[in-house]
C-alpha cells in the first residue's frame, strides 16, 4: 500500500494538483479543533464544519483525548494557541467510538498473538499501560472531561474559548455537550 502512494505522489506533485491547497501554518479561523482519528472523520469532519485546509489546527488521537497535563494531545493545543495564535478550541469525540469502552484487558490477547511476550506486558502492566490504553465509558462526560482538562490546564491562557461537541459518525450533526 505504502508503494502505491510514493506513486500516486509523485504524480499528485508532478501535476501541481497540491496548488489549491497552498496555504501558511496560522489558522484563519484562529481554531483548534481536538478530534479522534476515526476514519469516518477524515473528510465529514472538515466539510461538516465547514473547514477548509488552512482555517484549523486539527489535532487527532484515539478518542480525542487529552489523558494528562502532559499528552502530546495537550502539547500540540498549547502550541496552536501560543505559537499559531488559536484563539478557540473545538472538542469534537463521535457517536460509535471505537475508543469508548477500549481497555487493555481486551488489547492484551492480540498483543500475544502478534508476538509481545509476557514479560513485555509485565513491564508495561508495571508501568500503568491498563491505564493508558484505558478509553471511557461515557461519551458525554469524556467530552466534559476533556474541555475541563483544557480550560483549567494551568498553562492555557485565559481567555481561552473551549467547547465539547460530539459528532454524529455517519451525517456529520453536532451536539453540544454542556
Amino acid at each position: 500500500m505504502i508503494d502505491q502512494i510514493l506513486q500516486f505522489n509523485k504524480a499528485f506533485v508532478a501535476e501541481k494538483a497540491y496548488e489549491p491547497y497552498v496555504t501558511d501554518k496560522y489558522p484563519a479561523k484562529k481554531l483548534a479543533v481536538l478530534t479522534c482519528m476515526d476514519t469516518r472523520l477524515i473528510e465529514l469532519l472538515p466539510k461538516a464544519l465547514g473547514l477548509r485546509n488552512g482555517d484549523a489546527k486539527i489535532i487527532k488521537n484515539a478518542g480525542g483525548l487529552i489523558q494528562s497535563e502532559t499528552d502530546s494531545a495537550m502539547r500540540s493545543l498549547l502550541v496552536a494557541i501560543y505559537e499559531l495564535g488559536a484563539k478557540e478550541v473545538m472538542v469534537v469525540h463521535h457517536t460509535a467510538c471505537g475508543a469508548c469502552n477500549m481497555s487493555y484487558e481486551a488489547f492484551k490477547p492480540h498483543m500475544l498473538e502478534r508476538g509481545i511476550s509476557e514479560e513485555t506486558l509485565a513491564q508495561w502492566e508495571a508501568k500503568g499501560i491498563a491505564e493508558w490504553l484505558e478509553g471511557f465509558h461515557d461519551t458525554e462526560a469524556s467530552v466534559r472531561k476533556t474541555v475541563d482538562a483544557i480550560l483549567n490546564h494551568p498553562l492555557v491562557p485565559k481567555g481561552i474559548v473551549a467547547r465539547g461537541f460530539i459528532m454524529d459518525s455517519t451525517t456529520g450533526e453536532l451536539s453540544e455537550v454542556l
